[in-house]
């Protein structure tokens, strides 16, 4: 189908250009958008986390409760112990049936390094331990 003139000549050609009008209205559309929304993938979300206020989970026998303090020590139910036996225990713990695996609570002071932490729960989950809970404090009372 030809576009041009209303005239109808004899030795008028179809037009062969594209027109660019609509393409070049639309990019310069996505052009502004991507000017507008760029700036706000570069912003950081501060992230401030929650303090809970939920009950203190419930102690049965096949609780462990394995905590970490600020310097990267190991309490084994507050008992101090290194990470290779750790890994002993956890290996140890593994080996029972899954609904006879004791549930890890994981408590670890503010101050300690996260890669610690990921030492740990690596072993647990080497070991086949998948019942791992995070224990937190009750935010402070408001004075």
């Amino acid at each position: 189908m030809a576009f041009g003139g209303l005239e109808k000549k004899r030795d008028s050609a179809p037009m062969a250009d594209i027109n660019m009008t609509p393409l070049i209205d639309v990019m310069l559309v996505l052009l502004v958008i991507f000017i507008i929304t760029a700036p706000l993938f570069t912003h950081a979300i501060r992230l401030e986390l929650p303090q809970v206020a939920a009950e203190a989970a419930r102690q049965t026998p096949q609780t462990v409760t394995l905590s970490i303090d600020g310097a990267g020590k190991l309490y084994w139910n507050a008992q101090p112990i290194s990470l290779d036996e750790l890994r002993k225990r956890f290996a140890d713990a593994g080996k029972a049936p899954e609904e006879q695996q004791p549930d890890l609570q994981l408590r670890a002071e503010r101050d300690t390094r996260y890669d610690i932490i990921a030492q740990v729960m690596g072993a647990a989950q080497a070991a086949g331990l998948a019942r791992i809970g995070f224990v937190t404090d009750p935010p402070a009372a408001p004075h």
